[in-house]
């Protein structure tokens, strides 16, 4: 069985990124439609030795489509998704337009498969922020057997989760400075990002975090299915390229040792352990682009709680991997392994023999 597969936002970061996986990976498609904006129509991609070009998102494009992904901002996908939903197309959305919808899964695969046993409500099933994706696939199982308590965090956020063009002003901004040059006046963040480190990402709400602090707190909930435990987050722009890197300080109801931390995440699907200091291995941005795995080191106990329940950790993932396309082609890959998504095509086609009978 094949499907019908559409991707909206195709010529974004993540969209790219969902490109390249589905052919990797040999996802069952049958048809693969590139959706993006009027601005971005016409652009070509190769995909399985042919080229395809990038249409210009209308009602029509979600006809006869089994799996939509989305990555083009919360806004499409606002617009979008409950279009493509109503058309039978199941919808992975990569934004924050859904997320913490209480008809809408939140699904990290290796965490919270269960929440997509039965078809989702409105059809959609929702991508966690890239940040708390990593985060909560290295948490997962030690809340299992430690039951976590309370979560400090800081982020140190690639420029990659701003998009292309953030990617762009690094690199060009990086480019002048480096050669004697002034830099042009920034477009995609408050203040210069080359060589400069900002604790600002997404707007700022009343209670003084921003946004993406809050997606933190939030979805991290939402995915471990309780309220109890006490989130803080302070999440930070640096002028890294790719790859997400977190510290993280987890406390629990129950005494951990950094070897048992080691030892159970260690048994999580997708979670590597490098954590030898005396060798100065450690998980690194650098090391994570284009991998698929989640890599947690620096593994210690909290030298300020004399209980013994709070661990501190550092985590890295690929945020346009694991924090975003690669999580949601896991998701329909699981959908189609477990017979949840029956194809269009093939079902019209019993519905011809059946009539001809």
């Amino acid at each position: 069985m094949s499907y019908t597969v559409a991707i909206l936002g195709a010529s974004g970061a993540v969209g790219q990124e969902a490109l390249n996986l589905i052919e990797m990976r040999q996802f069952p498609v049958k048809e693969l439609r590139l959706l993006a904006s009027e601005r971005s129509a016409g652009k070509t991609y190769p995909f399985r030795g042919k080229l395809l070009t990038v249409e210009a998102v209308k009602p029509s494009s979600f006809d006869g489509v089994d799996i939509a992904i989305f990555s083009a901002g919360a806004g499409p996908s606002k617009k979008w998704a409950p279009v493509a939903a109503g058309k039978g197309a199941v919808v992975i959305d990569n934004t924050s337009a859904f997320r913490m919808d209480k008809d809408v899964p939140l699904i990290v695969p290796e965490c919270n498969i269960h929440a997509i046993e039965n078809p989702p409500k409105r059809g959609i099933i929702a991508n966690p922020n890239c940040s708390t994706i990593q985060m909560v696939q290295a948490l997962k199982p030690l809340h299992e057997k430690f039951r976590l308590k309370r979560l400090v965090i800081a982020t140190y956020q690639s420029v990659s989760g701003s998009g292309t063009p953030a990617m762009e002003e690094l690199s060009e901004q990086s480019d002048s400075l480096l050669h004697g040059g002034e830099i042009d006046p920034p477009e995609q963040y408050p203040h210069q990002i080359a060589f400069n480190v900002l604790p600002h990402i997404d707007v700022f709400q009343p209670n003084g975090y921003t946004k993406e602090e809050m997606k933190m707190v939030n979805e991290t909930r939402k995915i471990l299915e309780t309220e109890s435990i006490a989130i803080s987050a302070t999440c930070v722009r640096v002028p890294v390229f790719r790859g997400h890197s977190e510290a993280i300080n987890a406390e629990f109801e129950k005494k951990v040792t950094p070897q048992q931390a080691r030892e159970t995440m260690a048994t999580a699907l997708g979670v590597v352990i490098v954590d030898d200091p005396a060798k100065n291995e450690y998980p690194l941005a650098t090391y994570s682009e284009g991998r698929y795995e989640t890599y947690v080191g620096r593994v210690r106990q909290d030298i300020s709680n004399p209980k013994g329940t709070s661990i501190d950790m550092w985590v890295v993932s690929d945020n346009l991997l694991k924090g975003a396309a690669l999580n949601a082609i896991q998701i329909a890959e699981w959908l189609v392994a477990n017979g949840k998504i029956r194809s269009k095509t093939r079902s019209a086609k019993k519905s011809v023999r059946k009539r001809a009978k």
